[in-house]
């Protein structure tokens, strides 16, 4: 499995991934592959703008459209919020372990 903690470079938005891979090599156009999808032209290409996420409903119509699995969809999605988050200052630097964590841990293993 990929250790994304490593990651140094920007993982794809999946919308790059569908232009690339998927619209230019058959020639879809924005609209058609909207259509196809049931879906507005609009989300679609906020999308392959890079400017929206693909949710989970958008993940299965493009499984279904495209012969993959929902899953790559969502990892893709998920691997580009999870590099952003960890690359963005937010305050969670700060936070650290709860006290007592370790004692409930401990509790925890040995049921």
């Amino acid at each position: 499995m990929l250790d994304r903690s490593k990651m140094t470079r920007r993982p794809s938005h999946p919308g790059a991934v569908i232009r690339g891979l998927y619209m230019e090599p058959l020639g879809l156009s924005v609209t058609a592959l909207a259509e196809h999808l049931g879906i507005s032209r609009k989300t679609l290409s906020r999308i392959l703008n890079e400017h929206a996420r693909v949710t989970p409903d958008i993940a299965q119509r493009l499984s279904r459209a495209f012969n993959t699995s929902s899953g790559l969809w969502i990892g893709l999605q998920s691997g580009r919020d999870e590099w952003d988050a960890k690359n963005t200052p937010g305050g969670w630097q700060n936070i650290g372990p709860l006290p007592g964590l370790a004692a409930v841990a401990e509790q925890q293993s040995s049921l």
